[in-house]
């Protein structure tokens, strides 16, 4: 294991369990940790956009974004299981592109994202379509469901790879590997929930209008 390796999975560590608890806990542990993410992720897209043009389109983007992201986890406070599975979902993708692209390499997916390969463009979906048995677990659910399942996955899968090439793109024209160096070995924030700024929008507009039932 190499030393950003080591570090990437010592900060894991140290990271999971906290966002665990405020996701499942809900309620005010919630909202603290999503308000310091939420300006965590300004300050560095403030930091990485000044003087761009598009630097107020981001925000408002950031705003909305984590607005369904808190809409979708408060609207079921009782719940957490639709929170917590898209945001397993994400985790999934970026463990399996990043996986699957180390070991199969293979052609470049697009160059706004040098890193990205066809191969972990298919581990991204094959390893976050692990979290199935979990959601089974929980609920179960007769064919069409599993059915509706499977396609909200590949879907949230590959949104959230949208997003990472999306952020990708913007290092790029400012012509920075990181978005910030707060979580060693990761980089910054935006570094780490790029994919799901875009899931999290488009999982609560599936929801909340009913487009996807399997978590009620």
């Amino acid at each position: 294991m190499t030393n950003e390796n080591l570090k990437r999975f010592l900060s894991s560590i140290v990271i999971i369990p906290p966002t665990l608890f405020c996701i499942i806990k809900g309620s005010y542990f919630f909202i603290f940790f999503l308000t310091a993410v939420f300006l965590g992720a300004l300050y560095e897209w403030h930091s990485m956009s000044k003087n761009k043009k598009y630097y107020y389109l981001g925000f408002i983007f950031l705003i909305f974004s984590f607005f369904c992201s808190f809409k979708l986890r408060i609207n079921l406070e009782e719940n957490f299981i639709p929170f917590l599975t898209i945001t397993i979902i994400c985790i999934l993708t970026d463990i399996g592109g990043y996986i699957f692209g180390k070991f199969f390499k293979g052609p470049k997916l697009i160059k706004y994202s040098p890193n990205k390969t066809y191969s972990g463009l298919i581990g991204s979906f094959l390893l976050s379509l692990t979290i199935i048995p979990f959601i089974i677990s929980y609920n179960i659910l007769n064919n069409l469901q599993l059915l509706e399942l499977f396609f909200f996955i590949i879907i949230i899968s590959f949104v959230s790879q949208f997003g990472d090439i999306v952020i990708s793109y913007f290092k790029r024209v400012v012509k920075i590997k990181d978005t910030g160096k707060i979580i060693p070995g990761h980089g910054g924030l935006l570094d780490r929930i790029d994919g799901m700024l875009f899931a999290f929008p488009i999982s609560y507009l599936m929801i909340s209008n009913d487009i996807i039932n399997i978590f009620s």
